[in-house]
């Protein structure tokens, strides 16, 4: 795209005429007459959603409209929680991996947030309410990530996902051995998949003996007599305080991974070490592991249809992620891609088509999947009372191949209206043609 028809979109947004008077200010709301997927209960064909105070407070049919709520008419549309990507890469100012050195778990997504990608328009316009976007997978330890909701419009820190855990990216395979180079620096230790492991293993005896190093000086400290001088603290390390607090349970790990041996191999390792391994990043041959997934209690983000893009992604197929899911695996499709983010409903409606999931399932792998996954599930991923009014509403069935967003709420306020965007933008095309028509005038005149 280029820039000009950039700046004009990112007008056209920043104007956005709403038609619904208060709605965009996160007033109290009241959705009528739409066809309501809760995707955890029932669907409400011909049913209403109350929401106050970004909360949602009402499903049901026939609701009375509650003094000063705006009303907005779906008119039969489908109404349906907001999507969540577990795992994508907007949102970031510059580079996604830091490949300065083999491990990097100092670094942290947070305190690159950049609020005015318009990528994250473009999210909304495919009804995504809520990320994860992380480090990238260039190192076997890499940086942390951060849970956002995707409130356009607001700062940074307005953006953050109160109360969602904390993440750190680890990688396996390919990336961090650095199989294909581009452009991740020049060669160096680990070569293979096994000096990978290896070097996570050798990170967190460090780590071990660092602990032990902090805990002996804390009994010195107890044991000091009346009047003694403190011995000096050890040295701080903010890459081992990092590790340090995996090893406490305060960072959930998300491990990118392909292959089902190596997979297998980290299950062992985090379980041995007692650490949170929360979900694989691709996992594209979980398929083939499914006990050992749901043994170990690992959950698997992953693609409905995308392989075959470098060696280690060749063996799998689009029944994949459906296979996971009907074999009692925790899944969730992402995007790691800003363009896929945008149309991840069809992403979910491919596991129907190619792996027989039901429509109920298939919807959870955007959904509460995701939540579940992110540790948010008590806040958002389905509509239901007391739960945040983060929705996206279509103008057909999600699913079916026609299906437009016409409208994403987050907390209840119009992030996105389809509608109100295309008069904005009209208008703005308007006002960029009056320069040019006053110019032609002069210059004939």
């Amino acid at each position: 795209m280029k820039q000009p028809e950039r700046l004009l979109i990112l007008a056209a947004v920043l104007v956005l005429a709403r038609p619904y008077p208060g709605a965009a200010e996160g007033k109290d709301l009241h959705l009528k007459n739409g066809n309501i997927i809760t995707v955890t209960g029932e669907t409400v064909k011909g049913g209403d959603l109350v929401i106050r105070g970004g909360k949602i407070t009402g499903i049901g049919k026939n609701i009375q409209t509650p003094a000063g709520a705006a009303v907005v008419d779906l008119a039969g549309r489908w109404a349906m929680p907001g999507i969540i990507d577990s795992h994508s890469h907007i949102a970031i100012e510059g580079s996604v991996n830091e490949m300065g050195d083999l491990m990097t778990p100092e670094v942290d997504i947070r305190d690159v947030i950049n609020p005015e990608d318009i990528y994250i328009v473009y999210a909304l316009a495919g009804g995504v309410t809520t990320i994860h976007t992380m480090h990238g997978s260039g190192n076997p330890i890499g940086g942390r990530g951060i849970v956002l909701k995707l409130r356009w419009g607001k700062s940074a820190e307005e953006m953050i996902f109160r109360g969602a855990p904390l993440t750190i990216k680890w990688a396996l395979g390919e990336n961090p051995k650095r199989s294909n180079a581009l452009g991740m620096g020049p060669s160096r230790y680990p070569r293979t998949r096994m000096g990978v492991e290896a070097a996570i293993r050798l990170e967190f005896e460090k780590t071990k003996d660092y602990l032990n190093t902090w805990a002996q000086h804390e009994n010195r400290l107890k044991a000091l007599k009346k009047g003694e001088p403190p011995p000096l603290p050890p040295r701080k390390d903010l890459r081992l305080e990092v590790l340090a607090d995996i090893l406490k349970g305060k960072y959930w790990v998300r491990c990118h991974a392909y292959q089902s041996e190596e997979m297998l191999s980290i299950m062992r390792l985090c379980d041995e070490y007692g650490l949170k391994l929360a979900c694989f990043e691709h996992g594209l041959e979980g398929y083939r592991i499914t006990n050992e997934l749901v043994r170990y209690g690992v959950a698997v983000s992953s693609f409905a249809d995308f392989w075959a893009y470098k060696w280690e992604a060749y063996n799998t197929m689009p029944h994949s992620a459906a296979l996971m899911a009907q074999r009692g695996v925790l899944t969730a499709l992402n995007s790691d891609d800003a363009e896929r983010m945008r149309r991840l409903f069809h992403e979910a409606a491919k596991t129907v088509r190619f792996g027989g999931l039901s429509e109920a399932e298939a919807l959870k792998t955007i959904t509460i999947n995701p939540a579940i996954i992110l540790g948010i599930a008590d806040r958002t991923g389905s509509l239901e009372v007391g739960k945040d009014a983060d929705i996206a509403v279509f103008n057909r069935h999600p699913f079916d191949p026609y299906t437009v967003c016409e409208m994403t709420l987050v907390d209840g306020e119009i992030f996105f209206d389809r509608a109100g965007y295309l008069e904005a933008r009209k208008k703005a095309e308007e006002e960029k043609k009056k320069p040019e028509e006053e110019a032609g005038k002069e210059k004939r005149s």
